[in-house]
Formats: structure tokens, sequence, C-alpha cells
């Protein structure tokens, strides 16, 4: 009894395998479903609800091809309201557009024997939205039978009621109908009044990116300022700008300048003023400046101008001898107050530095054995000092660059009398000693001119030269209404000893680099032109013009440099000053793109070597920082033949790739691509290509120390050819500068006791030593500011110059023109942030700083930082970090914290109790 139920539950298990198994009809089956195969994949079996679904399209498909035309109406607005609120995943086609699929020809035809009406119009949306299910064998039959429907209705409806996935077709298909009917020169007016209407519904929901894609696609994208929002307009503008680099011109110039009038349109000035200064336009420049209503809002500006070291005569105030017609060129003369004038000429700079190293605990001054650390160093037991003369030398900018600006050395500024550095160098050293003074006491323009005054009336000539260009040094980048500079200096330009010129003429191009002062032009121009003095004085006059007048376009200069090409002799022109000459004209055209070609053309024609040469320079200046690839691509191509030194000079070579750096180093992923070319030019170069490959990486990641840069060059730093391991130590200098880089730090100390035996090496290592802890540790090179948005073009002249003078440092600064790496002091400037009140004292808020994180286009508000530490202002911020207000007690005027920054107490802050 027990055991029957068990045995019942129990299945039966069969020994041949079921799947083997054949039923008797099975093969009338197969046969039957091969037959029916086709229509099976047409019409899979539907659920009741879909059928219901599908019979009531149909029978509104038949309504509308009766005759009765009262029962159109009803069923158009049926088929709307059916196809507007189906629902469908991602990833398949809503169920009333597959439906409707097979109908959709006989739909077309019906729709041509229509007369014009608002039924035909509605009936022509229908197709329209039927249409994007057939775009594979009708392209653009969305925006056909769109265009149709607006031409029949005297009022079209939007086409944002279809919904997102249908303005996306659209969009797409606006694109492709642009670029034939601008091909076949047809009407594109239409098509422009539909785009506006599908980015005003982008705009509106979320997808700004797209919106700006489809304007830009129909070349009206400065109309999209008409279509934004206090809502929107932050997103819109942020994606443009993100864009520009990679815009071919002029549409880069047309984004910049829709984005800067959006900005302006809802009152922000500090974002507004930034693209201002990025596109060099006096105008807007002006009109920016004395926008704002609130004078806070005004210093704040005041500062970004003083940064970008923009001529004050943009903003109309005279500066100098006769600029009064010249600033009344951008708008009205104005008196500004003292405080204003104060901030725009940097007077306040040197203060604040001091103080912000004091905050650091390194206003004390550095010896030479602190940045060395010889005995960390292996030499292998020898004696250090193989050529102390030399050794003196780099002793004299080491001490000038890691002491920069705080005025309190002890080599120079504080020595006891009759025991000064000078004297402990010889010749062209000593001048470079009494220069670095200008250094140490770099913005120091009232008490530093009393330490220098009294090396201007030495017997010594070459510590006279050098304090000359301390003069200039000490002034570059701040001014001061007595213009001592140029009154100081101006007196010798015209002096017999070529020392003293040249040194007065290097001097007042750094004292007033980027402010277009027209007043220096007599004194310094007719120096260029003068077929009687030395090339060296010619091409040094040129390239202090050069800083002057950076990014001008100058045409009476440029005139000039172009004809004395064309009128030395080719002995002048072939001498290596000559380059300084060429650079000189190019950076008078330095971020200003197409605006050099003319000049570009002349060039080609004039036979000798250096005008290919300028040629090159002037291309890249144009272009710098622009990531622009067919310039990129056109470098690439000049460094592509292997050319014989004996017939052709392969100079220019070395100059195509600084440029590659120069134009790429405007934005990351082109600065990362450049370096795969650096690497192939590194392997299948000449000599004189592989010795500039590690002056373009230095220029690529000024103070910003990259570990697959640092040990690149650290392995270049080994090479074989020395000119190639000199640029390399250089170039470490240079990515490491005023970065404090332990790992850099170690690396250099290595390299002392690699190169202990060879003095020219060891003399660059102790250069970069003082490179990286230049400013100990509170200054940088890189020439990129508010948040690596804006290119200080004075930076670049200056980094230009110096790598100039290594493209051949034997000839330059292994030999007697070592001052030359003295130009690097217009492309320093602190790298901090200092908070100011009200009042513009000093007050220390709680700030994060943390690494710059990429939010572009990201939905929502996400983290702009990301590994950030809280600090006390002031603080450092390198150059790939951001800062944030780590509370909301105090809001600020400007858009990102960098430099200085002015905060206002914030009226709805409640402090939260504990």
């Amino acid at each position: 009894m027990a055991r029957a139920p068990q045995e019942s539950t129990i299945a039966p298990v069969k020994s041949d395998d079921p799947k083997a198994q054949k039923k008797p009809d099975e093969k009338e089956k197969t046969t039957k479903a091969d037959g029916k195969k086709d229509d099976e994949k047409e019409a899979p079996e539907l659920s009741e609800e879909d059928l219901q679904l599908k019979n009531e399209l149909e029978m509104l498909v038949e309504r509308l091809r009766e005759p009765n035309k009262a029962l159109y109406r009803p069923a158009l607005e049926t088929l709307r309201t059916l196809i507007r609120t189906s629902t469908s995943s991602m990833t398949s086609v809503p169920k009333p557009l597959k439906f409707l699929r097979p109908h959709f020809l006989e739909l077309q035809e019906l729709h041509k024997t229509w007369p014009d009406s608002d039924d035909k119009a509605l009936f022509a949306d229908i197709l329209s939205v039927l249409a994007m299910t057939y775009s594979d064998t009708q392209p653009r039959g969305t925006l056909r039978y769109r265009l149709l429907s607006q031409e029949a209705s005297s009022t079209p409806s939007d086409p944002g009621l279809w919904g997102h996935e249908y303005i996306r077709h659209l969009a797409a298909e606006l694109g492709e109908e642009y670029a034939l009917r601008v091909e076949k020169s047809q009407d594109i007016s239409t098509l422009r009044a539909l785009a506006l209407e599908c980015a005003t519904f982008l705009i509106n929901h979320n997808a700004e990116a797209d919106a700006v894609d489809l304007l830009e696609e129909l070349e009206c994208v400065a109309k999209i300022a008409d279509l934004v929002d206090k809502d929107t307009y932050a997103r819109v503008c942020t994606y443009m700008v993100a864009c520009v680099p990679l815009l071919p011109p002029p549409d880069d110039v047309a984004f910049l300048r829709t984005a800067h009038a959006i900005y302006v349109q809802h009152s922000k000035f500090p974002e507004a003023m930034a693209l201002a200064i990025r596109l060099g336009d006096p105008k807007l420049i002006y009109s920016d400046f004395h926008g704002p209503s609130n004078p806070l809002m005004t210093k704040q500006l005041a500062f970004m101008l003083a940064r970008a070291q923009i001529p004050l005569q943009w903003i109309g105030v005279p500066v100098g001898d006769g600029s009064e017609e010249a600033s009344a060129e951008y708008g009205p003369t104005v008196e500004l107050d003292q405080d204003l004038l104060d901030i725009l000429y940097n007077t306040g700079l040197l203060e604040h530095f001091r103080a912000f190293g004091k905050e650091l605990s390194v206003e004390e001054p550095k010896s030479l054995e602190d940045i060395y650390k010889t005995h960390l160093e292996n030499t292998r037991g020898a004696s250090a000092n193989v050529d102390s003369a030399r050794a003196n030398l780099a002793g004299t900018f080491v001490n000038a660059f890691v002491n920069a600006g705080f005025g309190n050395d002890k080599l120079m500024v504080n020595a006891e009398d009759g025991s000064s550095w000078i004297y402990k160098n010889k010749d062209h050293g000593m001048m470079s000693a009494s220069a670095s003074l200008g250094l140490s006491l770099l913005w120091d323009t009232d008490g530093g001119l009393s330490h220098v005054d009294k090396y201007t009336y030495s017997n010594e000539e070459y510590i006279k030269a050098g304090a000359l260009l301390a003069i200039g040094i000490m002034h570059s980048g701040v001014r001061n209404d007595s213009d001592a500079a140029n009154a100081l200096l101006g007196e010798y330009l015209t002096n017999k000893s070529t020392l003293l010129r040249t040194n007065a003429i290097v001097g007042i191009g750094l004292a007033h680099a980027g402010h277009q002062r027209e007043d220096l032009v007599p004194s310094l121009l007719p120096l260029v032109a003068d077929e009687d003095v030395s090339m060296e004085i010619a091409s040094l006059a040129a390239l202090s013009l050069g800083f002057i007048f950076v990014g001008s376009c100058h045409g009476e200069i440029a005139s000039t440099i172009l004809q004395t090409f064309m009128e030395r002799d080719e002995k002048a022109l072939g001498e290596k000053w000559a380059r300084f000459m060429a650079l000189g004209l190019a950076l008078l055209y330095l971020g200003r793109q197409d605006a050099s070609d003319a000049q570009i053309e002349i060039l080609k024609a004039i036979p000798h070597p250096i005008a290919k040469q300028a040629q090159i320079l002037l291309e890249m200046c144009s272009f710098a920082g622009t990531s622009n690839v067919l310039k990129v691509q056109n470098m690439l191509h000049y460094c592509n033949d292997h050319l014989d030194p004996e017939k052709e000079d392969p100079t220019f070579q070395t100059f195509a790739v600084i440029g590659i750096a120069l134009v790429a180093m405007g934005e990351d992923v082109g600065a990362e691509m450049s370096l795969r070319q650096f690497n192939h030019l590194m392997h299948y170069g000449d000599p004189v290509i592989r010795k500039a490959v590690p002056l373009a990486l230095g220029l690529l990641s000024a103070s910003n120390p990259q570990l697959s840069i640092l040990d690149t060059l650290s392995k270049y730093s080994h090479d074989n050819d020395l000119a190639v391991a000199l640029n390399s130590i250089l170039a470490m200098g240079f990515v490491g500068a005023g970065t404090n880089n332990a790992r850099l730090a170690q690396m250099l100390r290595q390299l002392a006791g690699y190169y202990y035996k060879e003095p020219d090496c060891l003399f660059m290592v102790r250069i970069a030593q003082g490179l990286v802890h230049m400013g100990k540790g509170t200054m940088a090179i890189n020439p990129f500011w508010l948040d690596r948005g804006v290119m200080s073009k004075t930076a670049v002249a200056g980094l230009l110059a110096t790598l100039m003078a290594f493209t051949d440092a034997k000839a330059f600064v292994l030999d007697k023109s070592h001052w030359m790496l003295y130009f690097l002091v217009t492309a320093m400037y602190p790298r901090f942030l200092i908070t100011l009140d009200e009042e513009l004292k000093n007050i220390p808020v709680t700030v994060r700083v943390g690494q710059a994180v990429d939010v572009v286009g990201q939905a929502g508000k996400p983290r702009t930082i990301s590994g950030f530490q809280t600090h006390q202002t002031p603080v450092r911020v390198a150059t790939t970090e951001r800062a944030e207000l780590g509370t909301e007690e105090y809001l600020p005027f400007a858009s990102v914290l960098e430099g200085f920054v002015i905060l206002q107490k914030n009226p709805g802050y409640e402090k939260m109790e504990l």
C-alpha cells in the first residue's frame, strides 16, 4: 500500500535519445514551415492589443482613401495621437510606425493628390514621421515632408511635438540637405528657419551640444545667442569654447565671438573678458571693461588685464607720448582712479608675492648648495669644479632664478661690500651676474633701482651693460607713471659701445613687452633698417619690437623687417643673429592666424635661406596655441626631407619641429598626438631635427611635469649627440620650472654626476636645477592661464626667444650670449590664488584645490575637481589644478579662482551651528 503512490510520481526514463526520435508527421511539418518561412518573418504572432492597434491603423488609412473629406481630419488627428502616445524601448521601432510601414508608399501617392490645406499639412507631418522608417530607401524623406507640411499650412506645427528622436533625425537630414543646396547654390533660408526651431527644442531639452553642432553645420551659429536663456547659456558657452581648438578658421573665431556675445548678454563680464583677451580685440576689451556698473567687478577685470599685459590704450588710458590718438581709436579716453591704475600697472604684485612666500615659509634666501645638494651627487671622487668660471656663471643663473622676486639673495642683493658675486666672474660672466640683480629684484621698481643704479656708473663695461639689462628685467610685467626703464635705457640706444646698445635694446623690449607703445618705434625701428649697424644690433632691435608689439600685426615694423631681408647683403643675413630678426617679425603676428598671409608670400620671393626660416616662424607663430591640424601637418612636411647641409641650410627644419609644439600646445588631445610625431622624428630625423625635439617637448609641457615626458627627456639626456643631450637637460628644466618636482630634482642630480667631466652639460644641468626651483616653487612659465583657457602672448614670446637661442646653443648660450636665458622673465609669473576683500586687503578663506576635470557636455552639475585638498588662501595652484571655494560664505567676482580674486560677503549665507 505504501509503495503505490511513490511509483506514480516517478517519470519513466527512456533509453533512446529524445532528440533523435522523429515523429511520423515531422517531415510534413518541415515542408509546411519552409513554405511559410517568409510569411512568418513578416507577420510574427501578434498579441491581442497589437492586433487591435494594427486593425485600427489600417481602418484609419482606409478612411484617408475614401472620397468623404469630412473623415480626413478626425482620421489624421487619431493617427497623430496614436503615433505620439506610442512608447517603445530604446532599441525597437514604435508599433504604429511598424504597422504603417507597408502603407507608406501608398500614403505618399495619396498625399500628392490632396490640395493645399491644413489637412494636407498634417498629413505631410505624419508622413515625415513615417519616413524615419524609410530613411534607407528614401534619404532625407523626413525633412522633405516636414518642409511640405510648412508650405501647405499658414500656421505650421512645432516639430518638437513629435519628440526628441524625430528632432535628431531631422537635424541629421538638415545638415546633408544644406550641403547639397549650397553646392547647387539653391535657397537655404527655409532650412535655417527649421534648424532654429530644432535648436530651440534641443536647448530646452538638455541637448545644448546637438543644438550648437546643428547651427554650426548650417553656418548660422551666431543665431544661438537669441535662443539661450539664464538656465541654458552657461552650458552652451562652455561647449562652444571647448570646440574652438577643434574648428578650422574662421569658425573658431565665430564661436568665440558668439560665446562672448552670450556672456555679455547675461552680464557675465569675467567670462566675456577672457574671450575678448583670447580674440585680442581692443574694441571688445574696451566695451567689456567699461560695461559693469559695479566698481568691484571693474577691479576684478583690471586684475585680468594686468595679468594678460594688455596695452592700456585699449581701455582708453593714454600712455607715453602721443598715445591720446591711439587710445581714442578704441573708444573715448577715460580718467581712471588711482586704485584701478595701480591694479592695471600690477603695482601690488610684488607685495602680495612676498607675502605669499612668507605664508609658505620660503622667504629665506636659498644658497646654491640648497639647490645642488652636491653631497647626494655621485661624482666618483672627482672634483665637481672642473671649470670654476663656468661653475660660477651657472651659479649666477641658479641664484637669480631660485630667488627671483624675493630681493634678498646672499650672492648679489645682500652681498657684503667688496665681496659681490659679480667679481667672481669674468667678462661676459660679469654682465650676466649684474643682470641677475634684475631677476632677484623682479617687479621691485622702487627699491630695486637703488640697488642696480650703482652698477650703471661702473668703469667695467660688462658690469654696466648687465645693469642696463637688469633695469629692463626688473620692469618686466609691471608699469609705473615715471616710465623709468625707458628714461634710463633710451639714452644708450645711440651709444658707441655695441655691448651697451644691445643690452639697452633688449632691456627696453623686456620692460615694455606687450605694451604696444608707439612712442618707442622711432627710437628702435631705425636700428633695424640701418645697414651700417651690425646684424646683432639690428636683429635684437627687431626682436625687442616683436616683444613690445607682440600679436599686433604692426604694418610699419613688418614692412621694415621685410625690407631689411631684401636689402642686406648675403653675408649679414647668413649671420647667426638673423634668426632673431625673423622671430621679431613672427612675434608681430602671434596668434593672429591668416593675418600673416601677405608677409608669407613676400618671404617666398626672397631667395636667401633666412626667408624660409622666417616663413616657418611666421606660420607657426600665427597659429600658436590653435591646435590647427593642417598647420601641424605642414610643419611635419617641412621635416620630411633629408637635406645635404652643404647644399641647403637645414635650420628651418629645427624651427618646424618647435612649430609643431607651438601650434599643438593649446589643447590636450593635439598635444598628446604630437608626442607620437616627436618620437618618430627622434628615430628617423637628421641631427638638426633631433636636437629640436627636446626643445619642443619642453615648450609643449612647460611647468607641467608629466611622467611620460620626464622619462622621455631623461632618456634623451644621455644621447650620443651632445646637442640633443644639452637641449634635453634644458627641456627638463622647462618642464619642471617652478614645481620643485622631487623626482626631476633627483634625475638632475644623477645627470650632474654623469656629466661631471663635460663642462657644457654640467652647466646646463645647473641651469635646469635653477629652473626647477624657480621662485622657490612659487612661479611657473606655462603661457596658459585662467584655467588654461587663455594664452599669454608675452609669455610665449619669452619662451620662443629662449628656445631660439638653443637652436644653436654652441653659438649663443654656451658662447657669450648666456644672458639670453633672461628672456624667460616675460613668462615667469606666480602660480597663486590670493583672495581679497572689498578693500583689496588679503582675506584668508577655505578653498579646495584638486586636479581639474573636464566636465564639458556632462549632464547635471558634476564635480569640476578630483582628489582635492582643503587649504586656507593664499594657496599655490599648479598648472593642471583648479580651485573652488570651500563654503558659500563669500561670492567671487572672478569666473575662475586663480591669481587675484575679489570676494564679497554672501548676504544669504547662514553659518551652520555644530
